[in-house]
């Protein structure tokens, strides 16, 4: 018994020590800046910018193929990231890829409706929706990033847009721009002595 615990325990030593060398030995090194521009990125991986997903994009981004402005959900706020970390000149949403939504979105799927195909489920480039073969399908909200790409492919027209409904986890401080733009000069007040 005690000689089982010793082969096995030399054994878990020395296959420990080959992993370790081959973890470091074989090392793929990533990018830096890809790591950082893939951060700025909403994490969608919807398509919108002509790319498999967020990462693919960033890639692209970092060796020169593809433009800062290609990225609908993430809007003005990532172009201006993006430009800002690549000491680039912030351009306009390029209108090929997309329009920026003015509110958060998801998806709603009327169950009543729903024939069940999965063509949907195919479409979702995040797996936010659950259903089988001839069932009801329906959107886990939680998952669902927006990005619309499940609407065309149905059938019969049973997937809907609906805006999130804000609470403590989804709201957002105001931007400044938008803020200031609440404060007009008839409802300013100031103060005098």
């Amino acid at each position: 018994m005690l000689e089982a615990i010793l082969t096995m325990s030399l054994l878990a030593a020395i296959f420990g020590v080959i992993l370790g060398y081959v973890a470091t030995r074989f090392r793929i090194k990533g990018d830096p800046v890809v790591d950082k521009i893939d951060a700025i990125l909403p994490q969608t991986q919807c398509g919108q910018c002509s790319f498999p997903g967020c990462r693919p994009y960033a890639e692209a981004i970092a060796k020169g193929e593809a433009d800062i402005n290609q990225c609908p959900p993430g809007g003005e706020a990532t172009i201006v990231a993006l430009a800002d970390l690549l000491g680039l000149d912030p351009k306009p949403l390029n209108p090929e890829n997309g329009i920026e939504a003015e509110e958060k979105t998801v998806v709603y799927i009327d169950e009543k409706v729903c024939i069940g195909c999965t063509l949907c489920i195919q479409a979702c480039p995040v797996d936010a929706i659950l259903g089988a073969a001839k069932q009801m399908h329906t959107v886990i909200a939680s998952e669902c990033t927006g990005c619309d790409l499940c609407i065309p492919p149905c059938p019969v027209e049973c997937i809907h847009i609906i805006p999130v409904e804000e609470d403590i986890s989804t709201w957002r401080w105001p931007s400044p721009t938008q803020a200031g733009a609440e404060i007009t000069p008839d409802t300013q007040t100031t103060v005098t002595e």
